[in-house]
């Protein structure tokens, strides 16, 4: 029986890595050195921001197409909505692949990546405020 002192210890977890996780880790991260926790953790509160963005164009995708049936004609309300769920899951996939990128930069010690998240995120955004300020004015 282990003594709850072992399992308490931080010093005894770290030096018995899970032998899964540090094959999977080498294989998805390729190798380098562990960067410090503060930086991984903050790379790791960043993916999760962007996800929250995500859900929410994924969310106002679905509230567009189920709630403005009365501001909109059927195929601008369906444009909008699609807009809004392919931005939702272009950001969704763009967001790890970032974590991804930047976790291998902190590990080999190069520069961070640029994100490329950020064009994608501007660019539908705008688009949609676009098709929004020409039914809008369309319709006065």
């Amino acid at each position: 029986m282990r003594s709850s002192k072992a399992r308490s210890d931080p010093d005894t977890a770290r030096s018995r890595p899970d032998p899964v996780r540090r094959t999977f880790a080498s294989r998805i991260l390729g190798g380098g050195n562990e960067p410090d926790p503060r930086f991984t953790l903050a790379n790791e509160r960043t993916f999760l921001a962007w996800i929250r963005t995500s859900l929410a164009m994924l969310g106002g995708g679905i509230a567009v197409e189920a709630f403005a049936g009365d501001l909109f004609t059927v195929d601008i309300r369906k444009a909008v909505a699609v807009i809004l769920l392919v931005l939702g899951l272009l950001i969704a996939g763009g967001s790890f692949f970032r974590w991804l990128n930047v976790e291998r930069a902190m590990r080999r010690q190069i520069p961070l990546p640029m994100p490329l998240i950020l064009p994608i995120l501007a660019i539908g955004g705008a688009f949609v405020g676009a098709v929004l300020i020409l039914v809008v004015s369309r319709s006065s």
